[in-house]
């Protein structure tokens, strides 16, 4: 920001020196998922995607509709269809028609994907503690908390 200003222009001087900065965040992001996709590959399991679907079934009570899934994870619905597809198809989740809608259908946990997303975790914990948690101080864990926070709240104008 120039002389304290928030200008909300990136045409402003020094607009290149934040766009830099900014990018770091684009590479670090890579960095941290990439190290998770190695590790969770090293140790024969699946891809971060279906941790993330399990987790969010879980955290939903065990189901949730494909469109409520496809907005909790920020996947086109073509994408997360086909991810569903192989979960499937690997036992981990189901899909379900729902008693009050006869078109509609949800996407529910097993058991088999309650277990496989706990022995993914100490996995994926680890990677992200060696790739951020080691390298940043709790107090800049706290920072970059409230400044991810801080973007995530907002919607972009």
């Amino acid at each position: 920001m120039c002389a304290g200003k928030k200008t909300g222009s990136w045409a402003r001087p020094g607009a290149n020196h934040q766009l830099a900065r900014i990018s770091r965040l684009t590479r670090a992001q890579h960095q941290a998922l990439t190290a998770v996709e190695q590790a969770l590959s090293a140790a024969k399991l699946p891809p971060l995607a279906w941790y993330d679907v399990l987790l969010e079934l879980e955290r939903a009570g065990g189901s949730l509709r494909p469109f409520e899934l496809e907005r909790k994870m920020l996947l086109a619905q073509y994408n997360l269809s086909r991810l569903v597809d192989r979960m499937e198809k690997a036992g981990y989740v189901e899909r379900r028609a729902l008693k009050e809608d006869r078109r509609g259908q949800a996407i529910v946990i097993t058991a088999a994907g309650k277990s496989l997303r706990r022995r993914m975790w100490p996995v994926y914990g680890s990677a992200i503690q060696a790739t951020i948690g080691d390298r940043l101080s709790p107090k800049q864990v706290d920072a970059l908390g409230a400044l991810l926070s801080a973007l995530i709240g907002k919607p972009a104008k």
